[in-house]
C-alpha cells in the first residue's frame, strides 16, 4: 500500500480522492486549509474550505467554485472521509483530516495551540501521519501568554498618546491584525486601520466576528483630529505610507521580534513577540497529542526540526512546499488597499 498523500509539484495530492490540498499550481480540486495567500491560490476550479474561511477567501480571489463545510462533517471525496479540524491559526483555518480504511493522514495548514479568543481554539487530531510546519521550529522562540503581549502593547501606547505621538503597529492584515484589536484596550485612544487592515475587518465583521469601532485611513482624513491613536497596518506599510502621522512611535507584532538581530534590522522603537504560529512547546505538544508516528516538516527550521523529532523517536521526513509561512516582510496583494 502506498502513502495516502504524495508531494508533487503542484502540491500535497490525494489519489484516492482525487484533490489537492493547499496547491500552489493551478488543479482540478483544491482543499484549502485557510485563506492567507500562500495557502489560497488562484486558479483552481473547484475549492473546498470551512464556512468561517469562504467570506475571506471570495474577497481574494473573486467568483470563485467553493464549497464550505463546518467543522467536524465528514464529507466523502471519491475513496477517503474527509473532514475539517480547527487549527487555531486565523479564523476559519482548519487542519484536513483524510481516512482511508482505517488509515488517518492530517495536514495541518498553519496552526498555534494557545486559544486567543478570536480564531477557533485548536483541536488535536489523532492520526498516523501529520504534515506540520516548523517556522519556529527552534528552543529559542516561546511564546509569552497573549495577555502579557497586549498588557506590553497597551502601555506602550498609552505612554505614547500621553506624549502626543501616534503608535504605529505593524501586523499582518488578516489574523493578527484583528487579534490585536479584538483585544487592545480600545479606551485608550482612536484606533486608526490601513485599506488592507480595514478590508479585512469589513468581511470578518460581516460574518458576526466581533471588533472595536476602527478609522480607514484615507488620503482626506483629518490626521490632526486623532492624536495619540493607536495604527494598524502591514508590516509592508512601513515607510513612505506611515510617514503621514508625523510625531509616531513604531512597533512589529511578530514572532520574530524575538530574534534580536530581526529587530535592529526593522529599524523599529518597539518588537512585540506575538505570532499565529506555534512555538517550540506548541509544535511539540501539537504533534505528541496526533499520537502519530510519521511526521513531515513544512515551512521553516526543517532540518533541525526533523533531526529533533528523530532524536525523539519518530519517523520524521522533509517535505519542500511554496508556503511562506510567518515572513516578517510577507504582504497579501489580493486584500490590499
Amino acid at each position: 500500500m502506498g502513502d495516502l498523500l504524495t508531494f508533487t509539484d503542484s502540491g500535497i495530492y490525494c489519489e484516492k480522492g482525487g484533490f489537492y490540498v493547499d496547491p500552489w499550481r493551478p488543479v482540478d480540486r483544491a482543499l484549502i486549509t485557510h485563506g492567507h495567500a500562500d495557502h489560497a491560490r488562484s486558479g483552481h476550479a473547484h475549492y473546498m474550505a470551512t464556512h468561517a474561511a469562504a467570506p475571506v477567501m471570495r474577497h481574494r480571489l473573486g467568483d470563485i467554485d467553493l464549497q464550505s463545510i463546518d467543522y467536524g462533517t465528514v464529507q466523502r471525496i471519491g475513496d477517503v472521509d474527509v473532514s475539517f479540524h480547527p487549527a487555531g491559526h486565523v479564523p476559519g483555518s482548519a487542519q484536513i483530516r483524510i481516512e482511508h480504511k482505517g488509515e488517518v493522514w492530517v495536514v495541518s495548514g498553519d496552526y498555534k495551540i494557545e486559544p486567543d479568543g478570536f480564531s477557533e481554539p485548536f483541536e488535536p487530531v489523532t492520526c498516523h501521519a501529520f504534515i506540520t510546519e516548523c517556522t519556529f521550529g527552534l528552543p529559542v522562540f516561546k511564546w509569552q501568554p497573549q495577555n502579557n503581549v497586549m498588557d506590553q502593547i497597551n502601555d506602550w501606547w498609552r505612554k505614547n498618546a500621553a506624549a502626543g505621538r501616534t503608535s504605529v503597529l505593524g501586523a499582518y492584515a488578516l489574523g493578527k491584525a484583528q487579534r490585536i484589536l479584538s483585544a487592545v484596550n480600545a479606551d485608550i485612544g482612536p484606533i486608526l486601520t490601513h485599506g488592507a487592515v480595514e478590508n479585512t475587518n469589513d468581511v470578518l465583521r460581516a460574518q458576526g466576528l466581533i471588533l472595536p469601532d476602527t478609522i480607514r485611513v484615507t488620503p482626506d482624513l483629518d490626521l490632526k483630529s486623532y492624536s495619540g491613536a493607536l495604527v494598524v497596518c502591514p508590516p509592508s506599510g512601513f515607510g513612505s505610507w506611515t510617514q503621514r502621522f508625523g510625531a509616531q512611535s513604531t512597533a512589529f507584532a511578530s514572532g520574530w521580534m524575538a530574534v534580536r538581530g530581526v529587530r535592529r534590522r526593522r529599524a523599529a522603537d518597539r518588537g512585540f513577540v506575538m505570532s499565529d504560529h506555534a512555538d517550540w512547546d506548541g509544535l511539540n505538544t501539537a504533534i505528541a497529542e496526533t499520537g502519530a508516528e510519521r511526521i513531515f516538516v513544512t515551512h521553516g527550521y526543517t532540518s533541525i526540526f526533523r533531526r529533533w523529532l528523530e532524536d525523539q523517536g519518530y519517523d520524521a521526513q522533509i517535505v519542500e512546499t511554496e508556503y511562506e509561512g510567518d515572513a516578517l516582510d510577507q504582504t497579501d496583494p489580493e486584500i490590499a488597499a
